[in-house]
């Protein structure tokens, strides 16, 4: 993946020019869509998770720095808010359940039904959908977007101990539901 040069919009950017946003925003759109995509547990939600990365991303505008490469940094807020929708999604989830079970009609019906769709989709990578949220983002940032374990520990934030580890226990759970599925189709699997 080509390094955007983001020095030139920033000068822009920081003396007001709106266009230099939008130019942002055009060269990066196509990456950040497929990020989220991968990431995101509900695939119908990629669009509205996208308004807020890049809500996100023009709050911490001056926060960035331009030493740092630009798409580790822009991942990094990717990441934190898939995982903010997710948690705000789960949050919702409860108490559509607290309603229903003291027999109450749910405020949004629609909703309700959004939300217990939401781990059956299964378009993309399906086996690494089956894997938690934290798992899921060390390999798609790896596999996907061809970081390395080091760079991922910058981009998460965590220890370069802690990405390897998930790295390791991804792998292991990846191999086995694909063990899994070969099974389940008659095939016989040589890979342990």
């Amino acid at each position: 993946m080509k390094e955007l040069n983001i020095t030139p919009l920033i000068i822009r950017m920081r003396a007001g020019d709106t266009e230099a946003f939008q130019q942002l925003y055009e060269e990066t759109k196509d990456y950040t869509y497929r990020l989220i995509y991968f990431l995101a547990p509900n695939k119908q939600d990629t669009a509205d998770m996208m308004s807020e990365v890049y809500l996100e991303l023009f709050r911490a505008w001056d926060k960035y720095d331009p030493t740092q490469p630009f798409y580790a940094w822009m991942n990094g807020i990717i990441v934190r808010q898939v995982r903010s929708w997710n948690r705000g999604v789960w949050r919702r989830f409860r108490l559509l359940e607290r309603v229903k079970s003291h027999g109450a009609q749910p405020p949004f019906a629609e909703m309700d039904d959004r939300l217990y769709a939401m781990h059956a989709q299964m378009e993309v990578l399906p086996v690494v959908e089956l894997l938690s949220q934290k798992l899921k983002e060390v390999i798609v940032l790896r596999y996907v977007h061809d970081y390395t374990l080091q760079e991922i520990a910058m981009i998460l934030d965590i220890p370069v101990g802690t990405v390897k580890s998930r790295h390791h226990l991804a792998l292991k759970q990846l191999r086995r539901h694909m063990d899994e599925r070969k099974a389940e189709r008659g095939e016989t699997s040589y890979v342990h």
